[in-house]
């Protein structure tokens, strides 16, 4: 079974929409592990039906050598992202990890993409429901 953690910050609202998407998507052929910078990040992942989820520091960095993919807002990579909230010991977890990671390129560190499209979110985590499924995991 493909274990996914969705890692969000703030309040959890787009990992909240990636996990229920996952959720329509995979069912139960993907476990996907909620992980908030916060409390009310992975307390709104787990609404959307994460099937675990853990909260802080210690949680990502633990949990993000333990799966085989990552899936937030690329934010997540970056050290003092999310208001301060990603710290350099989760950026670097992240960053680090062997899982593959399909990161949103959203725009809310003032950190553009050269050459990517911008698109509204529903687009982008369609696009990663279809890098899960040409992965040929699920």
């Amino acid at each position: 079974m493909l274990r996914i953690a969705v890692i969000d910050g703030q309040g959890g609202g787009i990992g909240s929409l990636i996990v229920k998407r996952l959720k329509e998507e995979f069912s139960d052929r993907v476990e996907v592990i909620a992980l908030g910078t916060n409390a009310a990040a992975t307390t709104a992942m787990m609404k959307s039906r994460a099937n675990k989820g853990a909260t802080g520091e210690n949680a990502i960095i633990w949990n993000s050598a333990k799966v085989d993919m990552i899936i937030g807002p690329l934010s997540i990579a970056f050290p003092n992202a999310m208001l301060g909230e990603v710290t350099d010991r989760m950026a670097s977890a992240i960053v680090s990890s062997a899982a593959r990671k399909l990161l949103l390129p959203l725009n809310q560190e003032g950190i553009e993409i050269a050459g990517g499209d911008k698109e509204p979110l529903p687009h982008l985590i369609e696009h990663v429901i279809s890098q899960i499924k040409e992965s040929g995991h699920v």
